[in-house]
């Protein structure tokens, strides 16, 4: 596409199969690099992979087919590995891609179940009640409650229940002893879906001193769009895992803050003066 003629740099762009290489080529490389930036986390990888597409584009406008061959090789192995080693995620994001709701109206791949109608200020008041009890106890506690993605295939891991939200029953999962307890509860709408629930969690450096479940919560709330509840067992200290980050937030206002956190319409940064 660029030649140098006398020391010049000349544009060639006489043949049209040039073009529709060219869009091709931008088309596969922007899918690429969208998937490169929404799966993998760590910024050291995002730049390798990035740079070898920056590089594979330019020697192939250049013509150093020689560079160009071995840039392909190194991008195809790189990706695999990586993929491969990120296969959680990818399968994520694709069902979040085909779940998530879109201007306003449910997916078409969400049961008329699903979109019923419940009372959310009722759950909210059962959830208030159970992450009283469960702070006032120090019994360690992960809640996580689903919103426009879809967790079915992590519930996986764990116990699918389909039982309704009682403090009760929340309470009797996470007391230590139970075969439920060791892992996380997923809420639907206003059923508990599954327990025991298998998180993969964060590998993102953190400051301070955190558990399992509070890695597991930020780890879940990193691919998905969910809100997360952790109660230490240490300290009976109540967080909120949403879009990677871990907000601590006091009993006296919990009610408030994770309402808002629920609800869509609240910016992260308002949410974080909030807590």
């Amino acid at each position: 596409m660029f030649q140098f003629i006398n020391n010049e740099l000349v544009f060639n762009g006489s043949n049209p199969m040039i073009w529709v290489d060219l869009g091709a080529s931008l088309i596969i490389i922007g899918a690429l690099i969208y998937l490169v930036l929404k799966v993998f986390k760590r910024l050291f990888v995002k730049s390798i992979i990035l740079s070898s597409i920056v590089v594979l584009l330019l020697s192939w406008a250049f013509g150093l087919n020689l560079l160009h061959g071995v840039i392909i090789i190194v991008l195809t192995v790189s990706l695999v590995v990586c993929f491969t080693a990120n296969i959680g995620e990818v399968r994520t994001l694709i069902v979040n891609s085909l779940s998530s709701k879109k201007s306003g109206k449910i997916s078409l791949f969400k049961s008329k179940e699903e979109d019923k109608l419940f009372d959310r200020e009722a759950l909210y008041d059962k959830i208030e009640t159970t992450i009283n009890n469960l702070s006032k106890t120090k019994t360690g506690a992960l809640i996580t409650f689903e919103k426009n993605v879809s967790l079915a295939d992590i519930a996986k891991s764990g116990t699918i229940l389909h039982a309704p939200v009682i403090p009760e029953l929340l309470s009797t999962i996470f007391y230590t002893g139970t075969r439920l307890h060791d892992g996380a509860v997923i809420i639907r709408r206003d059923e508990i879906y599954a327990a025991a629930v298998y998180y993969t969690p964060t590998t993102k450096p953190l400051t301070g001193k955190f558990g399992s479940r509070h890695r597991a919560a930020i780890g879940i709330s990193e691919i998905t769009d969910s809100v997360t509840i952790v109660v230490s067992e240490e300290t009976g200290r109540v967080s909120l895992a949403v879009a990677g980050d871990l907000i601590h937030v006091g009993l006296d206002n919990f009610r408030r803050v994770f309402e808002d956190y629920m609800n869509s319409s609240v910016q992260k940064d308002e949410l974080k003066d909030i807590a």
